[in-house]
């Protein structure tokens, strides 16, 4: 059993509650009252400004430039996915003014503060393993969706996020990250990215939980 497998074993019924989520599944039957993608778009937006800079971190610290390329790849595909973002913010009627003035809740913030603290005390290996999490869970339930043929007419938004998503763009992406992951020598830094891989998961799973139920500083 290759080494992320034994990650996604050893984290199965949190990896399965995050991809199965209502969020997901209520948005892909078109049920998903768009007030809650709204706030979890906005939240997303906010959380976009801790995940590049954490990625081009990770590109800073790649072992060689074949290493840091996917990086910077992904990077650049950001930008299309910055279009997308203006596009549903009109159409969920968030103002420029709302979104640009967005603040994170508590669970955007704590996820971004992990991410960004990691990316600058951690190693490459460390930002990859966030990566796989963060891009192969969102890989996962997009496929589930599109495998199962199910495409959202309303919102038009649901229907790009869950393409977005899909094989077609995330697919040789993540196939890199379980490649790199599953062929690195960590040694004694096993643990550290076993919590790693389990902590950025649990915070996946409260973004959802955050969008869907709402959240709110005291």
């Amino acid at each position: 059993m290759s080494l992320t497998e034994e990650l996604r074993a050893a984290n199965a019924d949190l990896w399965e509650r995050m991809v199965t989520h209502p969020f997901v599944e209520e948005m892909g039957d078109g049920a998903l009252p768009p007030s809650k993608f709204r706030r979890y778009f906005l939240q997303d937006y906010v959380f976009v400004k801790d995940l590049v800079p954490m990625i081009a971190l990770g590109a800073a610290k790649a072992p060689s430039i074949e290493d840091g390329a996917p990086l910077v790849k992904f990077l650049a595909a950001l930008g299309p996915e910055n279009d997308l973002f203006q596009r549903a913010f009109a159409e969920l009627g968030a103002s420029e003014a709302e979104y640009s003035a967005a603040s994170a809740t508590p669970t955007t913030q704590a996820f971004g503060d992990f991410i960004m603290r990691t990316a600058l005390q951690g190693d490459f290996i460390d930002i990859v393993t966030i990566l796989y999490v963060t891009e192969g869970t969102y890989l996962d339930w997009a496929t589930r969706l599109l495998e199962a043929g199910r495409r959202p007419d309303s919102p038009k938004i649901y229907a790009e996020w869950i393409d977005i998503h899909g094989p077609e763009v995330l697919g040789e992406l993540v196939n890199w990250l379980r490649g790199f992951i599953d062929s690195a020598d960590i040694g004694s830094h096993r643990a550290e990215i076993e919590r790693i891989f389990r902590t950025t998961l649990r915070y996946e799973y409260r973004f959802w939980q955050a969008a869907y139920y709402g959240e709110e500083w005291d």
